[in-house]
């Protein structure tokens, strides 16, 4: 059986790449905010290096959960190798597609930007993106998978976005990393959630799997919350920045739903609905940041 290119693009799964875009679109205000001009370029660069990391790791996920037998008896959308639409090989072969591809651009934004420092950086992304459960002893079998996402996906992606426009980290740079990582860190958490007796079964001991049913569904709305009083700490610098605050309105349902709804597949639309806060999150935090310096 061969994959169609639909299934691909499914097994891809589309609606875990806001947790990349909104860094960029965070990193880059944050390096507006400090140099008054937009480095489009560096920042497309950027969006590029963050896409093809995520679905490489989705790639990767697939393969080695696929193999470990994770997925065999599973709530979510399609795994092409547990699905058996696509070999394992395959499957493996264009997750490190996706890593190489990652690691060329990258190396050129460091070279075109003199960013020596994230050449280290990036490498060390590439052997997490593998490492979350591949390899023989994968660190998300070990509940370190939310810290990762945290350090890479909110760190990591929004300073370093900044620092390859701007050569120089603020703190609304550290504070909008910190929050698009929280948002990122809680999607995570959603789909652990939803995982937990399976991942159980085949002792795949995610973080959720660890703190329990009832403390991880907290700690998800938890995550969310902390994100969104964060940027309020820029208000007496930044006053527009406030606007993050009507991100609350998308964080409602979704909180609800991982609080009350413990129905099979019930957390499948919150992956899709933590997507859509981070973006909000990001696009409304880099209005805070133009609109402070529109109107001085």
């Amino acid at each position: 059986m061969v994959a169609t290119i639909s299934q691909w693009v499914a097994g891809a799964r589309l609606r875990t790449l806001p947790i990349v875009i909104a860094p960029v679109i965070i990193g880059t205000a944050a390096a507006v905010d400090t140099t008054g001009k937009l480095a489009w370029f560096e920042a497309l660069l950027a969006l590029v290096v963050g896409l093809l990391l995520q679905v490489g790791v989705n790639y990767s996920n697939d393969y080695s959960d696929g193999i470990r037998g994770t997925d065999d008896v599973r709530v979510g959308p399609l795994r092409l190798t547990a699905s058996g639409l696509a070999k394992p090989t395959t499957v493996r072969n264009a997750a490190f597609a996706c890593f190489g591809l990652a690691g060329l651009v990258g190396a050129f934004l460091v070279i075109y930007t003199s960013a020596w420092p994230l050449l280290l950086v990036g490498v060390a992304a590439i052997f997490a993106a593998w490492g979350y459960t591949g390899g023989k002893n994968p660190y998300g079998y070990r509940g370190l998978g939310e810290v990762f996402v945290f350090i890479f996906f909110g760190l990591v992606a929004t300073l370093g976005t900044t620092y390859t426009q701007a050569h120089l980290l603020t703190l609304p740079a550290y504070l909008g990393a910190v929050g698009t990582g929280l948002i990122a860190t809680a999607l995570l958490m959603a789909n652990n959630i939803r995982d937990i007796p399976t991942d159980k079964e085949v002792g795949k001991m995610t973080l959720a799997v660890q703190l329990g049913d009832p403390a991880a569904r907290i700690s998800y709305v938890m995550m969310l919350a902390v994100a969104l009083v964060l940027p309020l700490l820029l208000v007496a610098t930044h006053p527009w920045m406030w606007l993050v605050l009507l991100t609350v309105l998308l964080c409602l349902v979704p909180s609800w739903i991982v609080l009350r709804n413990h129905e099979p597949g019930a957390l499948i639309p919150v992956l899709k609905q933590t997507g859509i806060i981070n973006l909000a999150y990001a696009a409304l935090f880099a209005v805070g940041i133009a609109m402070g310096l529109a109107l001085g």
